[in-house]
């Protein structure tokens, strides 16, 4: 079989008609924003079945979370099935391939098997994920949660900024909103060969060594925590520096400690990417301030020792400080190694098309990390223009390869015996 030397023109004619959708505030802007049920999120998902639809899937459905998933028959339809896709939602103000480059190249493919009225072996299921950014809600990978079996019950009563639960918003889009409808969805590993996911790099990598590909070894562990220190509010004008409790320049001194630290590790990163202080004013000392912690690191003993120094020396600087210091997890993943296997045929299938093989291992978190959970799983990356920056409007990649991704994803299934 082989997918049309256009298809990845046509991969980013659909890019194109998925960043139609943008929620309000941003569309004006040009901007891309698409997060958990939103009207924008809604629509995104039903071009995905409209894409689905056209591309001659068998079953088209949305499960109780929101993913969008499409089912190709094997030539036997109680033959196992190759798990496959990513994420539609996206960050603020992002870009048009994160995750969904790796729902798109599977559909294109399955389009070509449709076309050519061929049927595999084995199945291919096609999964959007309705989230994996933890925007609108802190319940990151909430959608992959639900098929792994790890959905926290907890997360249907967690309110967005507006007020509004998890619960809520389900029912708002349609779906049961219930616990025991989300426990449904889980999937039974046995019925599975496993899972691969194609995505965009995120990263410099691939697009400063000039290659197309890259076949992932393995995804960083991560951790994702709030944070607030709460010091004591006073008079700018008439509170000499020696006893002040600021808020805010004790959050700013840990920023500059969690970079201090993640700098002596190779390959462990920490980032500080929402900073606030609640009702402050020009003229006001800081009395409280809220930020994120986001801990990365290529191992989970590496990651662990990185979080326990932030936060015990988060703990030294606060109380020198005089100010109070809270900590709350909202996230922990594993490193998730590639399945040899798996990575041997992305390799295998990248030599076939012609492409020279090139490892590298994720430094951002990806589905396939909750995946990794249950079954197997390994990733294939696709090089990122402008230096391969991620999660902002310059995101880009060429349709040449789009094209690749989708051949290496054809070759990849001839792999499967």
């Amino acid at each position: 079989m082989a997918v049309l030397q256009e298809v990845g023109q046509e991969i980013m004619q659909w890019s194109e008609r998925l960043a139609l959708h943008s929620e309000p505030g941003w569309a004006e802007k040009g901007q891309l924003t698409v997060t958990y049920l939103t009207p924008a999120h809604l629509a995104v998902a039903d071009e995905l079945k409209a894409l689905m639809g056209e591309a001659g899937f068998d079953e088209i459905s949305i499960d109780a979370v929101g993913n969008v998933v499409g089912i190709y028959f094997g030539e036997d339809r109680a033959s196992p099935m190759l798990l496959t896709g990513s994420h539609y939602d996206t960050v603020r103000n992002g870009g048009k391939y994160d995750g969904r480059l790796g729902i798109l190249v599977p559909i294109a493919v399955v389009k070509s098997l449709s076309s050519q009225k061929r049927r595999l072996p084995y199945g291919i299921e096609v999964v959007g994920f309705s989230e994996e950014e933890g925007q609108r809600f802190r319940a990151t990978f909430l959608a992959a949660g639900a098929l792994t079996g790890s959905f926290d019950p907890a997360w249907l009563s967690q309110l967005d900024a507006d007020g509004v639960s998890m619960a809520e918003a389900m029912q708002a889009a349609g779906l049961p909103g219930t616990l025991s409808a989300i426990q449904n969805i889980q999937r039974d590993p046995k019925k599975y060969l496993g899972f691969v996911e194609v995505h965009i790099e995120q990263g410099p990598v691939l697009c400063e060594k000039a290659l197309p590909l890259g076949v992932v070894t393995s995804i960083n562990a991560g951790v994702r925590a709030t944070c607030k220190t709460i010091g004591l509010a006073g008079h700018a004008g008439t509170t000499p520096m020696s006893m002040r409790q600021d808020a805010m320049l004790a959050a700013a001194e840990i920023s500059l400690m969690a970079e201090q630290r993640a700098r002596a590790d190779e390959g462990s990163v920490a980032t500080v990417g929402q900073i606030q202080v609640p009702g402050g004013s020009i003229n006001v000392i800081p009395g409280e301030c809220v930020f994120t912690l986001d801990m990365r690191a290529p191992t989970d003993p590496q990651r662990d020792a990185l979080v326990t120094d932030i936060v015990k020396e988060a703990e030294v600087i606060c109380a020198r400080r005089q100010v109070q210091f809270e900590y709350t997890e909202v996230m922990r993943a594993s490193a998730a190694p590639s399945n040899p296997e798996w990575q041997s045929r992305w390799e295998r299938a990248v030599a076939k098309i012609g492409q020279p093989i090139f490892k590298l291992n994720s430094g951002a978190g990806h589905d396939a990390m909750k995946m990794h959970t249950i079954m197997p799983q390994a990733m294939l990356f696709v090089r990122g223009g402008n230096r391969g920056i991620s999660h902002n409007p310059l995101e880009i990649i060429t349709a040449d390869d789009a094209t690749l991704a989708a051949k290496a994803f054809e070759a990849l299934l001839e792999e499967i015996n």
